[in-house]
């Protein structure tokens, strides 16, 4: 039988003015919410659609959007609220809530597809102790782990252009395997919307609201 690998997915609930607010100026704040409300839908169908394990998507401030429901619904994850802390707390708690071999994935990677998810569970399945998607901002997209390392998340300065490479440092330090197969984008600014268009992904982009 082939070894499970949960996923989990970080979501910031599609609220206009509290999602995707770089990309305010460019679609409205309605418009960015839309936008994350189908980034969360694909981050949760690329998951479902690798079959390697239970999904998990970890909401915040609070899972009662519809978006949420209908996901649930529809594809029958699971679904969690994120806790208290700053990032890496709450990466790693839904590691530790998993109790099992996990990759954690957000939704603002839509080039991440389900070929990806495979080859990072297959990794872990390798028995490397952690795989990493790295972004070309300087942080990462997807971080798998075997069991929980809690000091590759403690004390980091999220949202930075370090976050990577002070994760090697640490994986280093630690004498930990890892694997780094791709390296991905995240959607954060309006050159990224193009970026999506060349992928043929146009239908995830909102027009503008009002």
């Amino acid at each position: 039988m082939t070894e499970p690998v949960a996923i989990a997915v970080l979501a910031k609930a599609p609220i206009p003015g509290f999602a995707k607010t770089r990309l305010i100026p460019t679609l409205g704040a309605t418009g960015a919410a839309s936008l994350q409300a189908r980034l969360i839908e694909r981050a949760a169908r690329t998951a479902c659609s690798a079959h390697t394990g239970p999904v998990t998507i970890w909401a915040t401030p609070e899972g009662s959007d519809p978006v949420f429901a209908r996901l649930r619904s529809d594809l029958g994850i699971e679904l969690a609220h994120q806790g208290e802390g700053d990032l890496g707390a709450r990466m790693l708690a839904a590691i530790a809530a998993a109790n099992a071999p996990t990759l954690v994935i957000g939704t603002d990677c839509p080039a991440l597809t389900h070929d990806h998810v495979c080859k990072a569970a297959d990794m872990l399945r390798a028995r490397a102790d952690v795989v990493i998607f790295p972004a070309e901002d300087g942080g990462y997209v997807l971080i798998g782990m075997r069991e929980p390392q809690p000091a590759l998340f403690e004390g980091m300065v999220w949202s930075a252009p370090g976050v990577m490479a002070e994760t090697r440092r640490r994986l280093q330090h630690r004498s930990l395997a890892w694997e780094e197969p791709v390296t991905l984008w995240d959607i954060d600014t309006a050159d990224d919307l193009q970026r999506l268009r060349e992928l043929g992904l146009e239908e995830l982009i909102p027009a503008r609201d009002g």
